[in-house]
C-alpha cells in the first residue's frame, strides 16, 4: 500500500481512538440519567460500565462519515438502535433473531425485533447511497446489517467484540481507497476501548457492538467489487442463521 494511503489510514485510526477516549471521559463525568443507567452485570457477575458503547458509536460515526453522510448515519443508527435494546431489553434472556421473530409471530414486539428491522432498514438505505447498481445496493445493505449483527454475536466475553473488529478492519486499512475511512473508524474506536473491555471493566453492549459492526460493513460495502460483496453477504447471512454456534465459538476463544 502506498505510504500516503497508509498515513491517512493511520491518522483515521488515531482520530477515532482519540474521539472515543474523549467521549468516554465525558460520559463518565456526566452519566446522563444517573449511574445506574450506565451499569450492567457481566457474565462473571461483575458490575461494568456501558460508557464505551456510546463513546465508540459517536467517534466511529464521525470518522466513517468521511465515506459520505450515509456511512456516518448508518453507524449512528446502528448504535442508537443498539442503545434502545440495551435499555428496553435489559433482563430479556432471548437472544438471536430467531427468538425475536418467534416472539413477533406470537404478537409480541420485542426490543430485539425493533433493533433487527431497524438496522436492516438502515443498512439497506446506506447501501443504496454507497453503491449505484441495484444488485450492489442490496448486497451492500445486507453486508452492513449483517456485520453489525455479527459483531454483536461475538460480544459474549471480555475483549471478543473489540478484538474481532480490529482483526476484520485490518484488510480495509491495508487496502486503502474507498472504505478505508470506515475501517479506520472501527479500528480506532475498538483500539481505544479494548484495554478496559478485555479486562472486564467495561462493556460495549449492543450500542457499541452494532455501531462498530456497521462501520466494518460500510468498509466492505464501499470498497468491494460485486463478487466480494456477494461472498461477504453470504458469509454474514450464514453466521446469522448459525448465531448460537458463532456465539459459542466466541466464548471458547482464549
Amino acid at each position: 500500500m502506498p505510504y500516503g494511503r497508509a498515513g491517512r489510514a493511520g491518522a483515521g485510526v488515531l482520530v477515532a481512538a482519540a474521539l472515543t477516549r474523549a467521549g468516554l471521559a465525558a460520559l463518565r463525568v456526566t452519566e446522563p440519567g444517573g449511574r445506574r443507567r450506565w451499569e450492567r452485570t457481566n457474565f462473571a457477575g461483575r458490575t461494568v460500565g456501558l460508557h464505551t458503547g456510546p463513546a465508540a458509536t459517536g467517534a466511529a460515526a464521525l470518522v466513517a462519515a468521511g465515506e459520505g453522510p450515509a456511512a456516518g448515519l448508518v453507524v449512528l443508527a446502528a448504535g442508537a438502535l443498539g442503545a434502545y435494546d440495551d435499555v428496553a431489553g435489559a433482563g430479556d434472556p432471548r437472544r438471536g433473531f430467531r427468538a425475536h421473530l418467534s416472539a413477533l409471530r406470537a404478537g409480541e414486539v420485542t426490543s430485539g425485533a425493533v433493533k433487527l428491522f431497524g438496522i436492516s432498514a438502515a443498512g439497506l438505505a446506506a447501501g443504496a447511497a454507497l453503491r449505484e447498481r441495484p444488485v450492489d445496493r442490496v448486497l451492500a445493505g445486507v453486508v452492513i446489517a449483517g456485520a453489525a449483527h455479527f459483531v454483536n454475536l461475538v460480544d459474549v466475553r471480555p475483549g471478543r467484540a473489540a478484538g474481532t473488529v480490529l482483526v476484520l478492519a485490518a484488510p480495509g486499512l491495508w487496502r486503502g481507497g474507498p472504505g478505508a475511512r470506515a475501517a479506520s473508524a472501527a479500528a480506532g474506536a475498538a483500539l481505544a476501548v479494548l484495554p478496559g473491555d478485555a479486562a472486564g471493566r467495561t462493556m460495549l453492549g449492543d450500542t457499541g457492538a452494532h455501531a462498530l459492526g456497521a462501520a466494518l460493513g460500510v468498509a466492505v460495502a464501499a470498497g468491494s467489487r460485486r463478487a466480494s460483496l456477494a461472498a461477504h453477504a453470504a458469509a454474514l447471512v450464514a453466521a446469522a442463521v448459525c448465531g448460537e454456534r458463532v456465539s459459542t465459538w466466541a466464548r471458547s476463544l482464549v
